[in-house]
């Protein structure tokens, strides 16, 4: 009996650990000790653009032919719009607005964003945190997304690129005058490029944003595969 004891003496410690590291992970996430995640309450947003030939090479973008499929050339699209603190960052915020994105909504944005599960998903995390409903969400997605100019030396995905991630956000800064060094941050997978990640204000303004510019990748040269 003793031994029953202990054995759930033990469970009950193990549990009440696990759930206070999760407690913390999100209040690291969150950046604000103790606070919970309030629609509209954010510092800035981050625009997030991906390189779609590199998701498309993994084992995940080869099973999305919406984005991936054979006669699709997808270059740089939207990974999404994150509202952002200061630290931190808001996630799945309750909203009186729907979960599901309904596809006539959705379908408007596959120029952009080509892939409906992308598009429900990032409503889903980020877009409900920003206070908006969705179709203003995603008239500012759009928005965001056409205020950054694209740089025509990197955006062509005819041949495969090689450069260091200084080079290739210096060539976003060249071409977006005021998007500083400290406001955007290339990420990087395996030693291929990942995304692109530039800070805008509210009004979709270039701003700086440490915690995200020290989060970029630091490896010396990173690969642009080309769309096939």
């Amino acid at each position: 009996m003793k031994r029953l004891f202990a054995a759930l003496a033990g469970l009950v410690v193990l549990l009440a650990f696990t759930t206070a590291s999760t407690a913390q992970e999100r209040q690291r996430n969150r950046g604000q000790q103790g606070s919970e995640d309030r629609a509209g309450a954010f510092d800035f947003y981050v625009l997030s653009l991906s390189w779609s030939p590199t998701f498309c090479a993994s084992d995940d973008g080869g099973r999305n032919r919406q984005q991936c499929g054979t006669d699709k050339r997808f270059r740089f699209v939207v990974h999404g719009l994150w509202p952002q603190y200061e630290t931190g960052f808001p996630d799945f915020c309750r909203s009186s607005e729907p979960d599901r994105v309904p596809r006539q909504l959705g379908e408007k944005l596959f120029d952009i964003m080509p892939s409906m599960g992308l598009i429900g998903h990032q409503w889903r995390k980020h877009g409900s945190c920003t206070g908006l409903d969705q179709p203003t969400y995603f008239d500012t997605v759009r928005k965001a997304f056409e205020h950054v100019k694209l740089p025509a030396d990197l955006a062509g995905g005819q041949s495969p690129l090689k450069l260091s991630p200084d080079a290739i956000e210096q060539a976003f800064m060249s071409a977006n005058p005021g998007l500083s060094r400290r406001g955007i941050a290339a990420s990087c997978e395996g030693e291929k490029l990942d995304e692109i990640r530039i800070c805008l204000s509210k009004d979709l303004q270039f701003r700086d944003c440490a915690e995200v510019d020290r989060r970029g990748c630091r490896i010396g040269q990173v690969t642009l595969p080309p769309a096939r």
